[in-house]
C-alpha cells in the first residue's frame, strides 16, 4: 500500500495534469523517500522532445520526488491539513549527475525514484537521488532545491522604492 497516490501528490506539489510525473510515494522517513512513476512511457509526457524522453529528465523526476518528500514531512507535522496552494520551489543546482542510459521512454517497467536528504535548512535542501528500473541505476546525482521560492520574491513596489532612494 503506497503512502501517497497520484491524487494526493498532485494536490501537494505545484505540478498539474501531465506535468505531475509521479504515481506513488511507496516509502518515506525523515531523510528519504521512494516514489514510482510510469509517466515516462506516456506519449503525452510534456518533457518529450521529438517524441523521445531524454534521461536528463531524471532530474525533474528527482525534483518532484523531493517535493513529495517535503509534503509528506509537512503532512506528518500537520496531520489532516492540505495546503490551499502548494509552494512553488525551484532547482538551484545539479551536481555530480551521471546518466547510464540515453532515453527513459523505452524503459518498459515503472521507474523508482529515491531521494535522500543530505542537508538543509527550512527552505534550501541538498538531496542525493537515484532513478532506477530493473534494479539498475539509470541516473544519479545531487540537487539543491529551494522549497518555497515565494520567500525570495521581492515585490515590484519595493524594487521601485529602493531604486528611487
Amino acid at each position: 500500500m503506497p503512502l501517497a497516490d497520484r491524487d494526493w501528490i498532485a494536490a501537494r506539489i505545484p505540478h498539474r495534469g501531465t506535468m505531475c510525473l509521479l504515481d506513488t510515494a511507496r516509502s518515506a522517513d525523515a531523510q528519504h523517500a521512494l516514489c514510482t512513476a510510469s509517466s515516462h512511457r506516456s506519449a503525452d509526457n510534456p518533457l518529450r522532445v521529438n517524441g523521445r524522453l531524454g534521461v536528463i529528465c531524471a532530474i525533474e523526476y528527482a525534483a518532484q520526488a523531493i517535493a513529495v518528500h517535503n509534503a509528506l514531512l509537512e503532512a506528518t507535522a500537520q496531520p489532516g491539513v492540505t495546503p490551499a496552494q502548494p509552494a512553488a520551489g525551484y532547482l538551484a543546482s545539479a551536481r555530480a549527475v551521471e546518466f547510464f542510459v540515453k532515453y527513459l521512454d523505452d524503459i518498459a517497467t515503472d521507474l523508482d525514484i529515491e531521494v535522500v536528504r543530505l542537508s538543509g535548512d527550512g527552505n534550501s535542501v541538498l538531496y542525493r537521488f537515484e532513478l532506477r528500473a530493473y534494479d539498475k541505476v539509470l541516473a544519479s546525482g545531487r540537487v539543491t532545491v529551494v522549497l518555497d521560492a515565494t520567500a525570495l520574491i521581492v515585490p515590484a513596489a519595493k524594487l521601485t522604492t529602493e531604486k528611487s532612494q
